[in-house]
């Protein structure tokens, strides 16, 4: 059936303008973006289809033009809209990170970093750098792993907030798998890191560990157990 054949209340376009857009399914809001189907299935068939391809809706975002278009009914043009609605979404919820950002709030961080590994289907580890005021004055993504895990060495990661002049350093980084309870591996590096923090004396102020939604941060893990 054409999706010109369905009456008003299951159109996806006539929904959005009566309820809104918060209150249409997925496969609806996918619907509008890619606008038609093909000669065998409707739009709303097609946008069914891609989203069964994945287990979760944030998976869209990493699925590259040639996974787009391998998919039956899906050309260049529609996979093309997909990406470019995926990332005009990611731009518009993204915080611009600023020059001198005051970072004193372990929410706050994740609320400007998360986006830039959080998604990550491997392990990234983010080093942001502030002053004695808790101001931003630069961070880098310093490793990149190949699976779950990432290895970092704590000499490199000294020697960039020395050449930068730091103050403190809060380490990020993802959990692909979703799951934002620390390894051994984690527990381990920040103990690390926060020993060579107290002789170099530039101190780790926070570990957090994101899956681009929620976090766990060993500083506020420390607290409740010295409360």
């Amino acid at each position: 059936m054409s999706i010109k054949d369905l009456p008003n209340s299951e159109k996806p376009r006539e929904r959005l303008i009566k309820y809104g857009a918060n209150n249409l399914s997925n496969e609806d809001l996918l619907s509008i973006i890619l606008r038609t189907g093909t000669k065998e299935k409707n739009v709303k068939i097609l946008s069914h289809e891609v989203l069964t391809k994945i287990k979760k809706l944030e998976d869209l975002s990493n699925i590259s033009l040639n996974e787009f278009t391998s998919i039956k009914g899906l050309g260049e043009v529609k996979a093309v809209t997909i990406i470019a609605a995926l990332e005009l979404g990611k731009r518009v919820n993204n915080k611009t990170i600023t020059e001198r950002l005051l970072l004193n709030k372990v929410s706050l961080v994740h609320d400007y970093f998360a986006n830039l590994i959080g998604d990550k289907h491997h392990e990234e580890l983010l080093v942001i750098l502030i002053d004695n005021k808790k101001r931003l004055l630069s961070y880098q993504i310093m490793y990149r792993g190949t699976g779950e895990e990432i290895a970092c060495s704590p000499k490199e990661i000294f020697y960039y907030a020395i050449k930068e002049k730091a103050s403190g350093i809060i380490m990020m980084h993802n959990h692909p798998s979703g799951d934002i309870r620390p390894s051994e591996a984690d527990i381990k590096i920040t103990n690390n890191l926060i020993m060579t923090g107290k002789i170099v004396g530039i101190h780790l102020l926070d570990h957090i560990i994101t899956n681009g939604i929620n976090y766990y941060s060993f500083f506020d893990e420390m607290v409740k157990d010295e409360v």
